[in-house]
């Protein structure tokens, strides 16, 4: 008998999933402190959580026998996803099981700030009877700028265009052809939000949009704008958002998720009455809480009688003999196809991995997923793993292929990432160096040795005296220590490329200033 451990509240109808499985018994207990799901666990084949349970290292070690965790949702912060992967223990999730809820309420916020719908409803029950202070817009006609088009944000546009709306959509992995697909205008960031009479962010919050929209954003924006944040908190920097309401730039926002929740009471959003606040509504709907408990239900039992799963946030199980093969090299590959989408931010298409070597006359299908989830991660974060890394790429109109050159007259073995992006075809490679472990050898056409991990600076300049002292420089004015540097270049005097290994994050007007040093041409904060 396999049992099954249900620690948070999870909809009846999706462990019904579970309860007809031949062999599978329930035992539901929540609430539970860490010491306790310790010892809940300790006998358990499978492990279901929502967001309330803390699965941590301790509860893990004393997890004899279980085989899989499934989260009914999305995130996993709550999962010590590192400790379980040591374990072999598979952990699962619902990755698009609130889709159409978290868009539904996107338009359900729009809506209300374009009609003023809860002031007036506040209006009406306080006893008054005043049409004139809440006149609204239409969104027929308006322009509307999506700000990154996953899986909600394609959906969005596509109600959008049903109510009239003309939609530019954002997205690094956006490519025209999906952009037509869907009858929308590809667009820059700056592009969208100049244009837009409503905004509405879709993206995951990563070290990259982080306050996406701030004061620089505001202040490209039309007089008169109004702005939808149903994804997650931090995305649009509150305190800009604030100046932005206060000088009338923006005529109203409409907010499910805060950079700090809840919500505290002497926040400075809330003494605008042209603002409207929901508390994290976006997935609470019985429908979504519905579907991902089905979802994650079926995972389960999927990996618990041996059969094909598709949301593994983790790395499946391998071969024994392979996996200690390839382990090294898929650190290396996730770390390389995280690179290469961080130095090429933009739209991405026509991708090839490239095995070398000794790496070529082995079995790379797993390898190549590693690559594409750390690709992918740039604009997916944690709704990307292993499994379905592939079918996102799909999804997102860009091909993937692979290459095996078994011959190579440098390295034992290589492996190499490569896009085409607006600025032409980008590659990244690496190897592993026998007692040196991984290192990134190669960027575009620079040859370099560089550990891949770390927080980084990279640049692309021209290779001239003092360049390296200007940057250096900077860094320490702003008490910024620079733990090693690697310089690629062909020519002396010409074209260069740099990456600085830092310890600690580079604030973005640290950034700015060496990017207006002469002959620097391009720079990245890197995160490996």
């Amino acid at each position: 008998m396999m049992k099954v451990l249900v620690a948070d509240d999870i909809s009846r109808q999706g462990l019904e999933k579970l309860e007809v499985v031949p062999g599978v018994e329930l035992e539901v207990k929540t609430g539970l402190s860490e010491a306790e799901l310790a010892q809940a666990v300790r006998y358990a084949d499978a492990l279901l959580v929502r967001s309330q349970s803390k699965v941590t290292e301790r509860v893990l070690e004393a997890a004899t026998r279980l085989k899989v965790i499934g989260r009914a949702g999305v995130g996993v912060d709550n999962i010590d996803v590192a400790a379980a992967t040591r374990r072999g223990i598979v952990v699962v999730n619902a990755p698009d099981g609130n889709t159409i809820s978290a868009c539904e309420h996107t338009f359900a916020m729009m809506i209300s700030l374009s009609r003023h719908i809860p002031q007036a409803h506040a209006s009406v029950t306080a006893g008054v009877w005043d049409r004139k202070s809440f006149v609204g817009v239409e969104l027929m006609g308006k322009t509307l700028a999506v700000i990154g088009m996953g899986r909600i944000g394609t959906e969005v546009a596509k109600r959008a265009k049903a109510f009239g709306m003309t939609v530019m959509g954002y997205d690094p992995f956006l490519t025209e052809d999906r952009a037509k697909e869907l009858g929308i205008t590809r667009a820059t960031l700056e592009e969208a939000v100049e244009a837009a009479d409503f905004i509405t962010v879709h993206t995951p919050l990563t070290k990259e949009t982080r306050h996406l929209i701030g004061a620089a954003m505001f202040d490209r924006m039309k007089h008169g704008v109004r702005l939808v944040n149903c994804a997650r908190g931090g995305i649009i920097d509150e305190r800009a958002l604030c100046d932005a309401l206060a000088s009338g730039r923006v005529a109203g926002a409409a907010l499910d998720v805060f950079e700090q929740e809840p919500l505290p009471a002497d926040h400075p959003l809330r003494r605008f009455d042209n603002v409207i606040f929901t508390p994290h509504l976006g997935a609470s709907t019985k429908e979504a809480q519905l579907n991902v408990a089905i979802v994650v239900a079926e995972e389960v039992a999927n990996v618990l009688l041996g059969r094909p799963f598709r949301n593994a946030v983790n790395l499946p199980s391998l071969d024994r003999e392979l996996s200690a093969y390839l382990e090294p090299y898929l650190v290396l590959g996730e770390k390389l196809g995280a690179l290469l989408g961080q130095l090429s931010p933009q739209s991405l298409a026509d991708i090839e991995i490239a095995y070398g070597g000794e790496l070529a006359q082995q079995d790379v299908s797993f390898l190549s997923r590693t690559v594409l989830k750390g690709l992918l991660s740039q604009r997916f974060a944690d709704e990307v793993n292993y499994v379905n890394a592939p079918t996102l790429a799909q999804e997102a109109g860009i091909s993937v292929r692979e290459v095996k050159q078994p011959k190579r007259s440098v390295f034992t073995s290589l492996l190499s990432v490569s896009a085409v992006t607006p600025q032409g075809r980008r590659r990244v490679a690496g190897t592993l160096y026998n007692g040196a472990g991984a290192r990134i050898v190669q960027i575009d056409d620079y040859r370099i040795d560089a550990l891949p991990e770390g927080r980084m600076l990279y640049t692309e300049h021209v290779d001239r005296p003092g360049m390296i002292g200007r940057i250096g420089m900077i860094l320490g004015e702003a008490d910024i220590n620079i733990g090693s540097m690697q310089v690629g270049r062909r020519d002396t005097g010409g074209q260069a490329v740099m990456l600085l290994s830092v310890d600690k994050p580079v604030p973005a007007d640290v950034l700015a200033a060496i990017g207006r040093i002469e002959g620097i041409h391009t720079i990245r904060s890197i995160e490996l």
